[in-house]
């Protein structure tokens, strides 16, 4: 009696690994499956964010370079618009981060307008403290919160 049970739970085991295993398999997208000049393209070999420091809306270095490649990407997919999302960190009220926010999805957009890209192809648009990319109430989390990001649309 006791061997029919162990091997009813043997069988058990092997049949959920089995359907684990097959659900993993099945679901994984290979990386060259990119599409160039899609949305994903312009995150995996572009950057889709550039980051400012505290109560600040000027374009930092690594925020340049980042929006070169994004102004180089742009002349490479001429029919490509885009919406640049400014962001803040939790920090201040809600009417002072949507200002700043602005302020901030308008510098990457002026940067990109002085490297070439039309200002007809890009929107603004703030969302203040209200899309947190990273949880957490400590500077890890607010510098990633504190950013403009570029989407295809």
């Amino acid at each position: 009696m006791m061997n029919i049970k162990t091997l009813g739970a043997l069988a058990a085991v092997a049949l959920m690994a089995a359907c684990s295993q097959q659900a993993t398999t099945t679901t994984t997208v290979p990386t060259h499956s990119i599409v160039p000049g899609s949305q994903e393209d312009l995150v995996a070999n572009v950057g889709d964010r550039v980051f400012f420091d505290f109560n600040r809306s000027s374009i930092r270095p690594d925020g340049q370079a980042t929006l070169d490649k994004q102004a180089a990407w742009l002349a490479k997919y001429a029919s490509n618009n885009v919406q640049i999302a400014g962001d803040c960190d939790e920090r201040g009220t809600t009417e002072y981060n949507l200002a700043l926010g602005q302020r901030r999805a308008n510098a990457a957009a002026s940067y990109l307008r002085a490297k070439g890209v039309a200002a007809a192809r890009m929107t603004t648009i703030s969302y203040g403290k209200d899309r947190p990319t990273a949880m957490g109430s400590n500077e890890a989390a607010w510098a990633q919160n504190r950013n403009a990001i570029t989407s295809v649309r």
